[in-house]
């Protein structure tokens, strides 16, 4: 979409100025509310300090002390209102030994602490803390009894004697760590927790003692975990189906009756359940009876998604125009255990029509495809027709895709001088995407990749017919900055086709850069090489550095960002364009909300770009 830099920016500052009056209500400054009579509303009592207080301690210590000590809670009082000095006295009194006791659960046990008062205008007290040397822990002796010390079976036997290790090693207070209460809590209930997820979900804790020695400085820890029976796994009980039947879920569940339980096990099935598309929700869970630890029935509710379900949509996109969407699903079309989904999209340069069957997963979580297409793609000014089926299989895991299809492409194109021709491809391909973040949806660290390969044989009614070869990989790379106050992305986009100069392969196949997408600055496809067909080889980069607006808007961003790329026939003739700019962020529930504003180096020219979703 092109717009008069002129127009636009006008428009944006314009905007930008009407919105300062409620900038201070966003931000946090608020004129004082008026009733309906058109006064100010009743304030807050007015307060005043009754006395001065100085604490010296150490940054993290003073901060505590500020906030618990009664003697710092007790400086604010009424306007109106005073503090005796008998009440002084005994704050500044008790001040020495409430601070200790808050001292010691940050492992300070021989802190010096001395209370001056000094008298003038105001009263003022000080409070000196020496916190001396923190106590570390000298002996860790975690100790085990029931099931988890002494196995009865062989498996038991493996699975014991590795939660032991993971147990015993993992817990967080190691000797020679500092002690703090609060890490001491924290640590129980890890190493509980780990416990019970970990096959033995009656555990408890038998014995935890924590004794200080403060003479020296030192902790000695003594636990004694009652693990109780090693639960093993028992019979599925379904429960929430309608139109599905048991075997939907009995052959993705990867349990095997007998095997311990683990939590792990149990949350694998239940995003298994929800990655067959045919359940809204699903939770899956056992009932830690001890009379049925060797055979514990493991309970699953799911709530079916929609039988049926038809989805239109009017939109607008800065790459395609103005869209209406419409698409139908069916989970399982004549009682079939299929899913199909057509699709209807119209826009103003590009039109589709597609069919799709995929088979309801099987044990591996494998899913048979199938689909038929039919795309006409109107953008710079080339009519290219394209019909395009494919045959395959894919497998689809929280992090991991596996597509391995056979395709037939049939094309018509229609270029801008009346010059037709006819191309065709058939094709093995497969394709791979890994994803290791923090976040699918709104990832702040991490890295993503794709690799594409495909080997086809291409046929034109203009020139020769041969072989080729298709590779395009995509990594994507995220990572917080400035403790998490700022964040930075890249993505690095190569592709390649290997055909001789003398084979023609369908546009579909070629290369060609520009868009939200790829090179930001420049409308899709208008990067490639001269005239109207795309390029063998192609290249984008992106970098860009985000940030909140401020701490009380944590899902609004501000970005800045350069992009480059081009596609060409060979890479000695690939010159990168160059496209810069800055935009907005909205990490909504669904993923990144983007609206960009980015001026085309080559061009010089600005473009809005909006998009939603994460760029893979």
């Amino acid at each position: 979409m092109r717009r008069p830099t002129a127009l636009l920016l006008p428009l944006l500052a314009g905007l930008l100025l009407s919105g300062c009056a409620s900038l201070g209500g966003l931000f946090g400054e608020r004129q004082p509310a008026e009733d309906k009579t058109g006064t100010s509303a009743p304030q807050q009592p007015q307060q005043r300090v009754a006395y001065e207080l100085e604490i010296e301690a150490p940054e993290t210590l003073r901060a505590l002390l500020q906030e618990h000590l009664d003697l710092a809670r007790f400086q604010r009082v009424g306007e109106n209102e005073g503090l005796s000095r008998v009440e002084l006295d005994r704050l500044a009194a008790g001040a020495p030994a409430q601070a200790r006791t808050l001292l010691e659960t940050e492992g300070y046990f021989n802190a010096e602490i001395k209370v001056e008062r000094s008298s003038g205008e105001a009263e003022r007290v000080r409070l000196r803390v020496t916190p001396g040397p923190r106590a570390q822990v000298a002996r860790l002796d975690l100790g085990f009894t029931g099931a988890l010390q002494e196995p009865q079976q062989a498996d038991a036997l493996r699975v014991a004697e590795a939660l032991r290790l993971q147990l015993q090693h993992g817990f967080a207070l190691q000797p020679g760590k500092p002690f703090r209460q609060a890490d001491w809590s924290a640590a129980k209930t890890e190493t509980l927790a780990r416990a019970r997820a970990g096959g033995y979900p009656l555990a408890r804790w038998s014995l935890t003692a924590a004794r200080v020695q403060a003479e020296s400085n030192q902790a000695e820890l003594e636990l004694l975990l009652d693990s109780g029976p090693l639960f093993r796994l028992g019979e599925l009980q379904i429960e929430g189906l309608k139109h599905h039947d048991e075997e939907s879920i009995r052959r993705v569940s990867g349990l095997t009756p007998g095997q311990p339980f683990t939590e792990r096990a149990l949350l694998d099935f239940q995003e298994r359940i929800l990655k067959t598309q045919l359940f809204d929700g699903a939770t899956v869970d056992i009932q830690p009876e001890a009379d049925q630890a060797e055979a514990a029935p493991v309970r699953v509710v799911v709530r079916e998604a929609p039988l049926q379900q038809a989805t239109t949509g009017i939109g607008y996109d800065t790459d395609k125009g103005q869209r209406v969407t419409l698409e139908y699903l069916h989970r399982r079309p004549f009682g079939l255990e299929l899913r199909s989904l057509s699709k209807l999209n119209i826009s103003r340069e590009l039109r589709s029509a597609s069919l799709e069957l995929t088979s309801h997963p099987q044990t591996d979580m494998h899913q048979n495809l199938g689909s038929l297409g039919v795309e006409q793609d109107l953008r710079n000014g080339v009519d290219i027709t394209s019909l395009i089926g494919r045959l395959g299989r894919l497998r689809e895991t929280a992090r991991d895709e596996r597509l391995d299809f056979v395709e037939l492409l049939r094309s018509h194109e229609r270029f801008s001088d009346n010059t037709r021709l006819t191309a065709g491809a058939v094709s093995i391909n497969t394709n791979r995407i890994w994803r290791r973040v923090d976040s699918l949806l709104l990832p702040t660290d991490g890295r993503t990749a794709i690799l594409e390969l495909g080997l086809g044989r291409a046929s034109s009614s203009s020139d020769e017919n041969g072989l080729f070869g298709r590779v395009r990989m995509k990594l994507g790379w995220y990572k917080p900055l400035a403790d998490n106050k700022w964040f930075a992305s890249a993505r690095l986009e190569l592709a390649q086709l290997i055909v001789r100069d003398a084979v023609r392969v369908p546009d579909r196949l070629l290369f060609r850069a520009g868009g939200d997408e790829s090179v930001r600055g420049y409308g899709p496809r208008d990067l490639g090489p001269p005239g109207d067909a795309g390029g063998r080889t192609l290249f984008t980069g992106s970098l860009e550095l985000a940030r909140p607006i401020s701490a009380k808007l944590p899902a609004f961003w501000g970005a800045a960002f350069i992009d480059a790329g081009q596609a060409a026939d060979r890479w000695g003739g690939l010159k990168p364009a160059i496209g810069w700019g800055f935009g907005a962020r909205w990490r909504s529930p669904i993923g990144p909300l983007r609206l960009d504003l980015a001026r085309g180096q080559e061009t010089g020219k600005w473009r809005l770009h909006f998009s939603v979703g994460i760029v893979l």
